[in-house]
């Protein structure tokens, strides 16, 4: 799947005040502007043109735009996110979408969901069960991917944050894999790339147009991605991290 164009937004000065998990600390802003700024050039080094949004102080998360919407070559849908302070975000999304396509479609409260919990492989997406994205937005999700004609999964979570957290698929059959993940009979007819469990932020890679973007500092991975026949770009993702954010989080590609 080739991609032509994403979907940035900056972090704002509130993103240090955002939701986590992970306890790392709190987030240095500026390095955080620097490291998102080395994330765009990367994407426009891939070949993508990437239209850039300004940071939205109301909303500390979202920076993470891939959680507002799910692009398919056929239709958008706009998410209803499971966090209620990230919820409004998509309100500016839903503006956003209509400058590139006329196909839009919404998950309905009750139901949830996030776009870190689903990945696309090649016409099948993987729905992820998680705190964010519930059993009603899942199949509202399904529902409306089938309709187009695509096919669908849904996957329980049982550690990972989202399901994007612990996979990613970098096509050819290709699928990056930890955790959970690894032994999992819904991925075992993929060539999979095992993480290592020291490694395990690694695996929410992005693949755009045969490189692969990696976390910087996992030796082990990109070592197995290189001998996959990738070439791999590291960026140092150290801000984002502490805020639970991954390299996917950051886009939405299309």
């Amino acid at each position: 799947m080739k991609f032509t164009r994403a979907i940035v937004r900056k972090p704002g000065k509130s993103y240090v005040n955002g939701l986590t998990t992970a306890n790392l600390g709190k987030p240095d802003y500026e390095r955080a502007l620097e490291q998102h700024g080395r994330y765009v050039e990367a994407l426009k080094q891939c070949g993508l043109a990437v239209t850039i949004l300004e940071a939205d102080e109301e909303f500390p998360d979202s920076t993470f735009v891939e959680d507002t919407a799910v692009f398919t070559e056929k239709c958008v849908v706009i998410t209803n996110p499971g966090a209620e302070s990230r919820n409004g975000e998509i309100v500016a999304m839903k503006n956003v979408v209509k400058d590139f396509t006329d196909t839009i479609e919404y998950i309905q409260h009750p139901g949830t969901l996030e776009g870190g919990d689903v990945m696309q492989a090649e016409d099948h997406f993987y729905i992820g069960l998680s705190t964010r994205t519930n059993e009603e937005g899942a199949n509202q999700l399904k529902t409306i991917l089938e309709k187009y004609g695509y096919g669908a999964t849904i996957v329980p979570l049982v550690k990972f944050f989202h399901l994007k957290t612990g996979i990613a698929y970098l096509g050819n059959n290709n699928m990056v894999l930890a955790g959970e993940f690894i032994d999992s009979e819904v991925f075992a007819d993929f060539d999979k790339i095992v993480v290592d469990e020291d490694e395990e932020y690694a695996a929410n890679c992005l693949c755009i147009n045969d490189t692969v973007i990696l976390p910087q500092g996992y030796e082990k991975t990109k070592r197995k991605i290189e001998q996959a026949g990738y070439t791999v770009m590291e960026l140092e993702m150290s801000e984002f991290r502490k805020q639970d954010g991954g390299l996917s989080c950051l886009s939405l590609r299309f």
